[in-house]
This record gives structure tokens, sequence and C-alpha cells, in this order.
């Protein structure tokens, strides 16, 4: 922290309550808190500080939007998860900062530019509920490389939030259902990530000293997030997901 710019501080800060309004309004903007974080701090590191604020965010959103979980969707999802996981820790055994900025943001605008071109050409899909019947194996094969790459992303760089929110999209959630299903999906999977980023050195005394400082502001960005949620036309809530998305692959891309 004695390194630390007052300017960096601010952008970290900043960032921090936008980890929390992300959780508790539109997922997709995590991103931009993603990209601050390795603008500020090395790339691999910026992940071990994140991570904590990120599971902080997940137990404030779990807390506002439990009961609007879909579980079947996350049961789905969590096998090809785990995958991905495994293979983000192997890859980040012998990454450096440049191939993790450049292998995230590449695939952070390729899956906005697949989804916003299913969203374009499918017909409207409703939200996932009690009378749907068994998945098709169409849906499995889409659960499956959906949650491979979640668990790859969120390993490596902590932007799984973008992948997720994709999948989502595309499965047809409105916004309550989206923000409970993820909600829980994160908070589930960052807790499990913390035994490999303790492993490979992303979490340590000095992480979580400056995780302590910027916790005070996770929570007014979740408050925030929860009284404007509400407030969000759900067209609108879709485009800015998207957006973010493609606003943070491309600054990991060009930084």
């Amino acid at each position: 922290m004695d390194t630390l710019t007052l300017g960096q501080l601010a952008a970290l800060a900043a960032a921090s309550a936008l980890v929390g309004f992300s959780k508790t309004a539109v997922s997709g903007a995590n991103t931009i808190s993603l990209a601050v974080f390795a603008a500020v701090l090395p790339a691999r590191e910026s992940t071990g500080v994140l991570l904590p604020l990120l599971i902080a965010g997940d137990v404030l959103a779990v807390l506002v939007y439990r009961r609007h979980a879909h579980w079947p969707t996350l049961l789905r999802l969590f096998p090809a998860v785990a995958a991905g996981v495994v293979a983000g820790t192997l890859f980040m055994m012998w990454a450096d900062d440049a191939t993790v900025r450049i292998s995230i943001g590449a695939i952070l605008v390729f899956m906005a530019g697949v989804t916003v071109r299913r969203r374009r050409t499918a017909q409207a899909v409703a939200e996932p509920g009690a009378d749907e019947g068994p998945p098709t194996a169409g849906e499995r094969l889409k659960a499956r490389s959906y949650g491979v790459l979640g668990g790859f992303t969120t390993m490596v760089a902590n932007a799984g939030g973008p992948v997720m929110s994709l999948y989502l999209l595309s499965a047809g959630f409105r916004k309550l259902g989206f923000l409970g299903t993820s909600a829980w999906f994160f908070l589930i999977v960052n807790t499990t990530k913390v035994p490999f980023s303790v492993g490979l050195g992303l979490i340590d005394g000095r992480s979580l000293l400056l995780d302590a400082c910027l916790l005070v502001f996770v929570l007014p960005g979740a408050w925030i997030g929860r009284k404007c949620v509400d407030r969000i036309d759900q067209r609108l809530f879709e485009r800015i997901v998207l957006a973010a998305t493609v606003v943070g692959g491309l600054q990991l891309l060009l930084t």
C-alpha cells in the first residue's frame, strides 16, 4: 500500500464501490472494476486482491436476492465450471500479465458478439421456471461451453461475471432471476477459488491488508445498486450488461 499514489488508491476505491454495485444491479459492470485493478496493480496480483472483495459483494447479493435463484440452471453449470477452474489454475502457473490480459479481453469481446448475434436471430424465450421440461442436448452443450469458459475466466482474472451474464441473458432470465442465480453462483464459485489463489501466491497478508481498506467501499456500492435496480428497464438492463462486457474486454486488450 505504501507504493500506491493517492490517485491510484482513489481509483481502487471507486472500482471497489463498482464491485458492490455490479453485484446488486448490473453484473457486467464488474469488468470495469477488473480492468481498473489490473491497470493499477500487476495483473496477476490484482486477481488476489479483488477476490475477497468479490466474495463480500456476493454475500450482500445473496442476502438481497437469495429467493430468486434458479437452482436447476446452477446445477447444470457447476461440473463444467469446476473443469474450467482447474484449467484456469494450470494456465496461471505459467501465464504472464500480458497473456492474462489479452486472453481474457479476447474471450469477453468474442462472447459479447456471439450473444448479440443470437439475441437478434432467436425468438423470445420464457424465463426458466416450474413448467420447463428436461434440458435439450443443445441446452446442455451451451451450459457446458459457458460453464468451462466461466470457470476458466473467473480463475484467471475474476472475469467469469460477463461470461455467466451472457449465458443467463441468452437463457431468457429477467432481472431478479438473473441477479438471484448469479449471486448464488458466484458466492459458491468464488469461495471455492480461495484455496487455489492462496496456493498460487495471489492472496497473502499484504493483499488482505489492502482488501481491509477497500471493503468499506463495497457496501455503499451494493446499497446504491439495490436502490437503482428496480428503476432499470429490462431492455436497458441487457444493453448495459453487454456494453459493460465489451468495454471491459477492450480495456484489457488495449492496456
